[in-house]
């Protein structure tokens, strides 16, 4: 395991020169992506056994080029840890575990989905599911060995993983087994804080205990995680239909948006009209582009926005509390903005092909 997370105290200040120009994530990103890439190699290197081929590691090598992330939060603990101290180098480490989990995680969500058969020139179904297990567990374990820090550090960091693991794998089985006419906002949001909260608010907590924060701030860090995930589910649901792939209303997902139609419908006929759509959506492609219709309404949309901007607004109260290197939270606030943006527009929505 290499450690560019300890580095030398002249690589240190160059990269925090390099930080303070940044304005976005994507562009503190550019800076250490190859930090972030050296230290996922260097894991799955760890797999190559004293003899053999190397299944492993090339199994995990090839999940990680077909299941890339879209978006570079990679680097969300490497903000943390700057903000913390002013230099996030020494938490590339945590940005490769924050990829390595979500690596798996995302090949597991998608398995569930019915969507887990990958091209026959990528990697088949099954050894990427071995892989995704290797991804998400030994791997992240070893990095948090290879640490210069403490064993009881190590240990910490440790119950980290595991809790996060904990904390989404129960928000993804209740957002599996959730049905549409019992769901409200409510019940939606604290699926939303499980399944894409408690990642989040792990790896920030991670990074917090990495930094030598304080347990109140490792605990404000983790309120952040759990807001911003939340934040982030809200993203992905607008993106969903954005690009067309509709995938939520294909697997009948109960989204946030779903349930802002509900509240909205005036008579119960509205609203049984509203859920008898959600379940022909599944399978027809006409039905996914009415539902798609009503979800788009203008009172739907107000109230999506309107609670949308409520969980920015905590975010930034949460930074504001939390305060730190005043080179580096103003790039954590911009991609809370960036997060927290309202993205749809009333009835633009693109008709998914028929089915």
């Amino acid at each position: 395991m290499t450690e560019s997370g300890a580095s030398t105290p002249s690589s240190i200040h160059f990269r925090k020169e390099k930080t303070v120009n940044c304005f976005t994530y994507v562009d503190l990103h550019r800076h250490v992506a190859q930090d972030i890439q050296a230290e996922l190699e260097a894991a799955v290197s760890t797999l190559t056994p004293a003899s053999g081929a190397g299944a492993a590691r090339n199994a995990v090598s090839r999940l990680l080029r077909h299941q890339k992330m879209r978006h570079p939060l990679s680097v969300l603990p490497m903000m943390v840890h700057a903000i913390e101290t002013g230099n996030p180098g020494p938490a590339a480490p945590l940005a490769a575990v924050h990829v390595l989990w979500w690596t798996s995680a995302c090949y597991l969500d998608d398995l569930a989905d019915g969507h887990g058969t990958t091209a026959p020139d990528s990697i088949g179904q099954d050894e990427a599911l071995l892989a995704s297990v290797l991804s998400g567990t030994v791997l992240p374990i070893r990095i948090i060995r290879s640490l210069p820090v403490p064993p009881e550090i190590q240990v910490v960091l440790t119950a980290e993983v595991a809790t996060g693991w904990a904390v989404g794998t129960e928000g993804q089985l209740t957002d599996i087994d959730a049905a549409a006419e019992h769901a409200t906002r409510k019940s939606v949001i604290e699926t939303y804080r499980g399944k894409s909260g408690g990642p989040y608010s792990m790896i920030t907590a991670m990074a917090a205990i990495l930094a030598g924060a304080s347990d109140e701030r490792v605990e404000l860090w983790r309120e952040f995680g759990y807001v911003f995930g939340i934040l982030w589910q809200l993203f992905n649901d607008q993106e969903d239909i954005l690009t067309g792939r509709n995938e939520d209303l294909h697997n009948g997902t109960v989204t946030y948006l779903l349930t802002c139609a509900l509240d909205d419908a005036t008579t119960p006929a509205a609203r049984e009209d509203i859920l008898g759509r959600s379940v022909a959506a599944r399978r027809c492609g006409h039905a996914r582009a009415e539902l798609g219709g009503l979800l788009l309404a203008p009172d739907v949309l107000d109230r999506y926005a309107a609670d949308l901007d409520a969980f920015r607004a905590e975010a930034h109260r949460l930074l504001s509390v939390l305060g730190g290197d005043e080179h580096h939270l103003p790039v954590m606030r911009h991609l809370v903005d960036h997060s927290s943006r309202m993205l749809l527009r009333a009835r633009l929505v693109p008709a998914p092909a028929a089915v």
